[in-house]
């Protein structure tokens, strides 16, 4: 049997991803809370409820967890509706709060990486229109300001805006995110805003940290034409291509807002990334289809026979994520690989998963990509969305009745690799003997 390592640089970062709203529990003050409180808006009508418990401590627990199991890093977010629950009033508590977990972090010996908007807003933020409002870039300002100033002592790594692209497609085309709209026109003028927000925040940031580093986290999602030879095929998928995926990085890098049939110039927006955050799960084929306007005229599927997770939510592309670093090095900056993973609760797809992805980031290492670090999704089972408690993610699992957390193999998988900052052929043939082969052959 073939014995061999992949290394990856000294000093990589070796983390896992959370979100604010879907691990501290009893948040009742953003606009996700009241989405969750209205029948058909979550599978099965689920609710956060207290969903990680972190709010109440047991952010402690986990941090031990990860710790221990060699993570060197970590990635969370902070709720705006906390820090500012009225738009007059700040909450020095929740500051602290925040204040006490990044130091935590610190003293585990972890960096942090600390995002400003992961999805939720404050519910007085809705009620003036939300990312709709052309004020909205100026008020997360403010906020972004109040907190980096607060924070700034134990982090120096910002993702203003999750997933950009990801608030507009499910909130403002699909309409399956508040405020559930589906509007092309309100979605282009969210778009717009997101933008000029974190352009603005962006530049706040260096006024008071110059020395941070500050991106966006885009979720890149691979597009392929469901027949190469069918030229309607091919224009849908690059049509989902250039709004999807490379709308806001493009912005971000050139000032140049670029629509399907026309563009415009946002200067200030020009050079505002000291880093991309690339978020990489999957990879689908595109066809189109003329009846699904909501789905932007495409029809997405997998290929018949795909290596599925349970629920069919993610097939296990591995070869995307090169693909995906590969479009994410045009950008000329250090690349994080800010969040990928895969919703498994019984944990059978997720070590192959796991080790097949890092394998494609550590072949990309090895053509002198500038990746930087690399966060799982996620820690511990969290509550996902319109998915609810349906999909399981965690490399913790968790009961949400009783908050008792137990690690999954791929807990143990995962902690090898961060202490080894490598992959080994070990590994491989304890947590994913079916592969062996693809990666080490005799």
């Amino acid at each position: 049997m073939a014995q061999a390592t992949f290394h990856f640089p000294r000093g990589f970062l070796w983390g896992t991803a959370t979100a604010s709203h879907q691990v501290e529990g009893n948040n009742t003050n953003n606009n996700w809370w009241a989405w969750e409180q209205r029948d058909g808006h979550i599978v099965e009508n689920q609710k956060s409820g207290l969903a990680d418990d972190w709010w109440n401590g047991r952010w402690r627990e986990d941090f031990d967890r990860a710790a221990e199991s060699g993570q060197n890093a970590h990635r969370l977010s902070i709720e705006w509706s906390r820090i500012q629950p009225t738009p007059d009033r700040w909450d020095e508590s929740a500051l602290d709060r925040y204040r006490e977990m990044l130091r935590g972090l610190t003293e585990r010996g972890m960096t942090p990486m600390v995002t400003l908007h992961h999805f939720t807003d404050p519910q007085w933020l809705g009620e003036r229109g939300g990312w709709e409002n052309r004020s909205t870039p100026e008020a997360f300002t403010t906020f972004v300001n109040r907190a980096v100033e607060a924070l700034r002592e134990y982090a120096n790594l910002w993702v203003t805006i999750n997933e950009p692209n990801v608030l507009v497609t499910s909130a403002y085309f699909m309409g399956i995110w508040p405020p559930g709209k589906s509007d092309l026109r309100a979605a282009f003028n969210v778009m717009e805003n997101l933008v000029r927000a974190h352009a603005m925040a962006y530049q706040a940031i260096h006024e008071l940290q110059p020395d941070a580093r500050v991106g966006i986290a885009i979720n890149y999602r691979g597009f392929i034409p469901a027949r190469n030879w069918f030229l309607p095929d091919r224009w849908i998928a690059g049509l989902q291509n250039s709004l999807f995926n490379e709308f806001f990085p493009n912005a971000l890098s050139s000032g140049v807002l670029r629509y399907p049939l026309w563009s415009r110039r946002m200067t200030e927006a020009r050079g505002t990334q000291d880093f991309l955050g690339l978020n990489y799960y999957t990879r689908e084929y595109i066809a189109f289809s003329p009846f699904q306007a909501a789905e932007m005229f495409a029809r997405r599927f997998y290929l018949p026979g795909a290596d599925l997770s349970p629920s069919g939510f993610i097939v296990n592309a591995p070869e995307g994520m090169f693909q995906a670093l590969k479009w994410a090095r045009k950008f000329n900056r250090p690349i994080l690989i800010t969040e990928n993973g895969v919703e498994d609760k019984e944990d059978q797809l997720r070590p192959r998963y796991l080790i097949q992805h890092l394998h494609q980031v550590w072949r990309a290492v090895n053509f002198n990509f500038p990746i930087k670090g690399y966060f799982h999704w996620t820690l511990v089972d969290n509550f996902e969305w319109e998915r609810g408690w349906t999909q399981r993610f965690g490399l913790w699992e968790l009961d949400p009745e009783t908050q008792t957390r137990t690690r999954r193999p791929s807990a143990e998988l995962y902690a090898e690799i961060c202490r080894e900052n490598g992959i080994s052929s070990d590994m491989v043939a304890r947590y994913a003997p079916k592969i062996f082969d693809k990666l080490f052959p005799n």
